[in-house]
């Protein structure tokens, strides 16, 4: 599998976002409280979303193949509520450096798990001693972080 670097600079752009995104979304629940500034954060979103469908027609999709899709596909507004209040509650608890370093850690675990067994459809990647290796110095490298 060659490396794509596209994919890989807008991977890290989501990442650059999704640590900016816990801190304003810490702050934010510091002012109006958690489950209030997770459900801002929603409208937020759904209100830019609906922008760009809608207005901006952006998209190539078709809204009229929802049922299509298969039931667990659909778990991701769901997710999306835990991640934005559990974010926002532990990085003023921790720090962003800390929760994020847990946050990234719990994700390559998480999205090794997936590929390795080939889950929603997606392409089996199993692992290698090398992805191991890695894992386990990301590990090493998140101990160091934490420790004060």
């Amino acid at each position: 599998m060659a490396l794509q670097i596209w994919p890989l600079l807008v991977a890290a752009l989501s990442g650059l976002a999704m640590a900016l995104q816990g801190s304003i979304n810490a702050a934010l629940g510091k002012v109006i409280g958690l489950w209030e500034s997770t459900f801002i954060v929603h409208m937020v979103g759904l209100l830019l979303v609906s922008l760009l469908l809608f207005v901006c027609k952006v998209g190539n999709g078709c809204l009229s193949d929802i049922p299509k899709a298969p039931w667990y596909t659909y778990l991701g507004g769901v997710l999306g509520v835990i991640i934005i209040y559990s974010v926002a509650l532990a990085i003023p608890k921790v720090g962003a450096a800390p929760a994020t370093t847990a946050i990234i850690l719990a994700q390559v675990f998480t999205a090794g798990l997936v590929d390795h067994l080939g889950l929603f459809g997606l392409n089996k990647i199993p692992f290698n001693y090398y992805k191991v290796l890695g894992f386990f110095l990301m590990t090493g490298g998140a101990w160091l972080v934490l420790k004060r």
